[in-house]
């Protein structure tokens, strides 16, 4: 009972948000985000039987155009933790596989008129389309290459519950950067949170310009690496790619695949992260996936349904507010 009291009296408030979307992190000031990060916080160590039902008779539509396990699982559990009428439309058994185009789609589901549309979509920018033509609040729950906002968020959770405060931390995020809609939101966030942030990669792999957004890019992993708190591996996106640009699994792993004897080269206590899903021995070797003490990856998934709850929690009060 003391904990209860305990937690109840210490609780931060609902984050304030200064848009009632959730588009991406760019953009995003340091307050939003450590609002959203510290209601997660609160969330995540709570039972399920003290969480209060904010959302009842708000409507959720899940709607993926992508495959997913992770993100769409963990925004529904989010939803109805919340007591949220969350309902999943399935894409391949809907209008759109018989050609309807994304506008007519837009306007069919806001002739619905839900609260709020989680959407995936692979094509970058197609969650803004939706933000113009519906009149609910959207979140972006990963759109082409651009950017994933919720998977940044509930990394900088997992780090900040693991190690602290992420200012000043040495992070390297390593893999398929070109193709990595979770790469651009970290660098986003992680900078803005006042990180070291080091971009690892093959040059065919590497975007122009990134050093642009306050980062430090490597093709040695072993150099990238080196002394970091942090390594946060990215899968190899093969169905973005032409086919040229990345060796057999078994090379890239050789080169860039973390190992414990790469690992050795970073600091002592460096942590591993991964966004999931993994491919094992080709970005990560199994012994470090599975490595209780320095995986992160179980802890990641864990913390997506309290920063999504967060982040329903902050729309929903963004448009009900008085």
């Amino acid at each position: 009972m003391d904990q209860i009291k305990k937690l109840i009296k210490s609780q931060p408030p609902i984050a304030q948000l200064s848009s009632h979307n959730l588009l991406a992190i760019e953009g995003m000031n340091k307050n939003e985000i450590l609002a959203l990060i510290n209601r997660a916080d609160y969330f995540a160590d709570l039972e399920t039987s003290q969480i209060k039902k904010f959302l009842e008779g708000y409507v959720v539509l899940n709607v993926f155009f992508e495959n997913s396990t992770r993100t769409r699982v963990s925004f529904e559990v989010a939803g109805k933790r919340l007591g949220a009428d969350v309902i999943n439309i399935s894409v391949n058994t809907s209008s759109i596989k018989k050609g309807e185009s994304l506008l007519d789609t837009a306007n069919t589901l806001s002739a619905m008129k839900p609260d709020l549309l989680i959407v995936r979509h692979p094509e970058s920018g197609a969650p803004k389309l939706f933000s113009e033509y519906l009149n609910c609040s959207i979140v972006n729950a990963g759109d082409g290459r651009h950017e994933h906002p919720t998977q940044a968020l509930l990394d900088a959770l997992t780090i900040r519950r693991k190690l602290g405060e992420i200012e000043g931390l040495k992070i390297s995020i390593c893999g398929d950067i070109a193709n990595s809609r979770v790469a651009r939101s970290n660098i986003h966030l992680l900078t803005t949170l006042g990180a070291q942030v080091k971009c690892v990669a093959p040059p065919t792999l590497m975007p122009n310009n990134l050093m642009n957004l306050g980062v430090e890019c490597f093709d040695n992993l072993k150099e990238g690496i080196k002394d970091c708190n942090v390594i946060m591996l990215l899968r190899l996106q093969n169905e973005r790619m032409s086919g040229t640009e990345t060796p057999s699994q078994r090379e890239y792993f050789h080169y860039y695949g973390l190992d414990k004897k790469k690992l050795d080269l970073a600091n002592n206590k460096a942590v591993i992260m991964h966004p999931g899903p993994m491919n094992r021995g080709v970005e990560i070797a199994s012994s470090l996936a599975d490595d209780t003490e320095r995986s992160l990856i179980k802890t990641q998934v864990e913390m997506g349904v309290a920063i999504r709850m967060a982040t329903l929690e902050a729309l929903h009060n963004k448009k009900y507010k008085k």
